[in-house]
Parts: structure tokens; C-alpha cells; sequence
């Protein structure tokens, strides 16, 4: 039998992953800011690498999100 305790702390820590996410979405954001006042004839280009680079930014905090739920939810099933 698996300690319920430790599994809630584990799908918490794999949760943390999000906070990293949202200030390196954050700082992309500002630095696409920057590039523009810089260059707005670039806009397209810049607009197109800020989404690639939020996006990819993004899948960490789905896989964070994923783990923890598997922990969650699979984990303690698999010792009953």
C-alpha cells in the first residue's frame, strides 16, 4: 500500500514545471517586444519565432501536467 501523502507531494513537485514555464513564456514575450521597437519591417519573422518559441515553452508545463496526473491517478492504482 502506497503512502497517499507522498504521492500528492510528487504530482505537486512535477506541477512546478508550469511556473518555470510562465516567466520563460514571459521573458520570450519581452524580448519579441524589444525586437519589434528595434525593427518593426521584421514583424512577421519576429511575431512567427515568438510563437514557436511559446509554443515549445508550453510542452513543459503539458508534460508537467501530464506526470503529475499519472502519479496522481495511475501510480497508486498500480499497489492496491
Amino acid at each position: 500500500m502506497t503512502d497517499l501523502g507522498l504521492v500528492a507531494i510528487g504530482a505537486g513537485i512535477a506541477v512546478v514545471a508550469g511556473l518555470g514555464t510562465g516567466i520563460g513564456e514571459g521573458i520570450i514575450a519581452g524580448k519579441a517586444v524589444e525586437a519589434l521597437a528595434r525593427n518593426p519591417e521584421l514583424e512577421g519573422k519576429i511575431r512567427t519565432m515568438m510563437i514557436l518559441g511559446i509554443g515549445l515553452t508550453e510542452t513543459a508545463a503539458i508534460y508537467g501536467l501530464l506526470i503529475s496526473l499519472l502519479i496522481m491517478f495511475v501510480f497508486p492504482m498500480l499497489y492496491l
